[in-house]
């Protein structure tokens, strides 16, 4: 409850156009093509354009699912908020839990690619250098840590010249390569790259899997809706704009790459593939644009997901659920300041341990396969709100039917399909991060609630 010492956080200050950038920022296109179309292309061949496209049209009913809650219920706590409320405390509180350990995990996996296109523009000797490049990403962590905590406004003044940047330029290539410009043609193109007439339900569970992390992060909208104008409509609108926006680039760049490069460019270009591309269509040395659309992208999901962090955190402690510290807001800018600081020392924390490791490329993809899985079962459970919740209104017409049970329920479905087809596939370090990350939830749930009973208890005895 607001009082008048404590507004809460900063009201009004998004718009639409702030809304969809944010949203679009929390993808991060140029990043998540980056981490993800070498290997989705190493996967599934030429069907990886059709895998985006499938992906993303049946991840839009976890998008409606969450415009619907958000319309329930503009709470910042956005998944956490609304299970607690339809479901129960429990499920809440892991929905919450698994926003913030993905949060958490992104650190590593969001801030070493931005370091190495750091070092790649100004030392392109130390690029490779796994020290060189977690110094580079520490200091990334403590300049986005510091924007975030100073205010929204700077924060989104900075996604604004980010994502426009990372857009423009990826929007450059699509187009480039569209009219003819640059060589031949490698692979003939064929309707089945956006059709998947080869699909096999394995291959599919590979590439929806790949797909899955490649378009999330849209839902930062939502956590920023007590900070949006009238948040509780155009929050959700923004984050099915953003969404929309980023399948027609994902899907886009894909079938490009495909037009353009050949498999061995493809593999070997491996997190480059963007700059692959790029050298390509544009001349050097304005082909560079293409490593600083990917950093630029790459801070700038770091940037969301820091912003989902504490925004989580921050209604978590509103209501009791964690420590009520997490809710402290500064008095001047008006962001949770403690849970800021919290996750810039958890980032430097996990990239000091992730330099123990064997390898940038294994840190990489570890914390993306377990950040994915924690995704896939917030966005599942989500879903499955929105259903339940609905499904009376959901009988009293077809397009309630479909946007408010059908579709949702559909995007359940998938993210559930992803979680069983590929979870048996990872190695121990990723189902260590990314199930047991959830699972580690238990302890601060039941300290929670031995802190809420002795604190009922005591109130009872007075």
């Amino acid at each position: 409850m607001r009082t008048v010492n404590d507004p809460g956080l900063r009201a009004d200050a998004l718009g639409f156009g702030e809304s969809v950038v944010m949203g679009v920022a929390g993808i991060g296109p140029a990043y998540s093509l980056a981490a993800t179309a070498a290997v989705l292309i190493g996967s599934v061949g030429v069907l990886a354009p059709a895998s985006l496209l499938y992906c993303g049209l049946i991840m839009f009913g976890i998008v409606f699912a969450f415009r619907h809650l958000n319309r329930l219920d503009a709470n910042a706590g956005a998944s956490y908020s609304w299970l607690t409320s339809i479901f129960s405390p429990a499920i809440g509180f892991f929905a919450g839990w698994s926003v913030i350990v993905g949060s958490a995990l992104f650190m590593v996996s969001g801030t070493l690619p931005a370091a190495a296109g750091t070092l790649k523009l100004f030392e392109p000797s130390l690029a490779d250098n796994q020290n060189a490049v977690t110094l580079i990403a520490a200091g990334w962590v403590v300049v986005i840590g510091a924007i975030v905590a100073k205010g929204i406004k700077l924060s989104s003044y900075t996604q604004i010249v980010f994502t426009v940047f990372e857009v423009g330029v990826v929007a450059l290539l699509l187009v480039l390569a569209a009219v003819g410009f640059g060589p031949a043609p490698v692979h003939a193109y064929s309707p089945t790259w956006f059709t998947g007439a080869g699909f096999t339900p394995g291959l599919f569970a590979i590439g929806a899997g790949i797909a899955l992390f490649a378009f999330s992060g849209w839902d930062v909208t939502v956590n920023l809706n007590e900070e949006t104008c009238d948040g509780a409509r155009i929050a959700g609108r923004g984050s099915i704009v953003a969404a929309a926006v980023t399948v027609v680039l994902l899907v886009g760049f894909n079938a490009v790459a495909l037009r353009v490069l050949t498999d061995a460019e493809i593999e070997n270009a491996g997190v480059n593939i963007v700059s692959a591309l790029a050298e390509k269509l544009i001349p050097h040395p304005w082909d560079y644009a293409a490593v600083i659309a990917v950093m630029l992208s790459t801070v700038g999901t770091l940037e969301t997901s820091i912003l989902q962090f504490t925004r989580t955190l921050f209604a978590m402690g509103r209501d009791n659920v964690l420590h009520p510290r997490y809710a402290r807001l500064h008095r001047t800018y008006r962001t949770p300041w403690f849970a800021t600081v919290l996750i810039t020392l958890l980032g430097l924390l996990l990239l000091f341990l992730s330099s123990y490791l064997s390898g940038i490329k294994t840190v990489i993809g570890d914390s993306v396969s377990a950040v994915g899985f924690q995704i896939a079962f917030y966005y599942a459970l989500a879903g499955l709100a929105c259903a339940w919740h609905f499904r009376k209104q959901a009988l009293t017409g077809l397009s309630q039917f479909i946007f408010l049970l059908a579709w949702p329920l559909l995007g359940v479905g998938f993210c559930l399909f992803i979680a069983v087809c590929n979870v048996p596939t990872y190695d121990l370090t990723t189902n260590v991060l990314g199930i047991g990350g959830i699972a580690i939830g238990i302890v601060p749930y039941l300290w929670s609630r031995s802190r809420l009973s002795r604190r009922t208890t005591s109130s009872a005895t007075v």
